[in-house]
């Protein structure tokens, strides 16, 4: 397995299981960079311990969160790494935007995972929150 390939697996494994920055920032830049198009979800996390910490809070009133990996490749010569996965949860536990609304979603989304000098330096997300939000009832 090349370095990229295992340093984005860890990372990945890491946030998608809500572990925040405190296990993430291991596999990243200190001042790594986060992206994604949402409506609104992301608003202001541009970084990629803010955006590790938001998924933290993500899977809190989720507790049956979990993740399927459906693809995992990597570019060396762009240094870059692609995850394509499957979210699922259901929002039973206590926070979030609303009391539990016992709604489940199911999202596909990616990463792709920008690398220099064996660290992640930049994350983007390709996800549609407006979607994944109302499948739980929170928007």
């Amino acid at each position: 397995m090349s370095e990229m390939r295992e340093v984005a697996a860890k990372f990945f494994d890491a946030c998608e299981t809500g572990k925040g920055w405190a296990e993430c920032q291991a596999y990243c830049h200190p001042d790594a960079t986060f992206s994604a198009q949402h409506v609104g979800s992301l608003e202001g996390v541009d970084t990629l311990e803010g955006y590790t910490e938001w998924m933290k809070g993500m899977v809190g009133p989720l507790p049956d969160a979990a993740y399927e990996l459906k693809s995992f490749g990597v570019d060396e010569d762009r240094s870059t790494v692609a995850a394509c996965a499957v979210f699922t949860a259901t929002h039973t536990g206590e926070g979030g935007p609303v009391p539990p609304t016992g709604k489940g979603v199911v999202a596909d989304y990616a990463y792709v995972m920008e690398f220099d000098g064996g660290q992640i330096r930049h994350a983007t997300k390709i996800w549609n929150d407006a979607h994944s939000l109302a499948q739980l009832g929170w928007a």
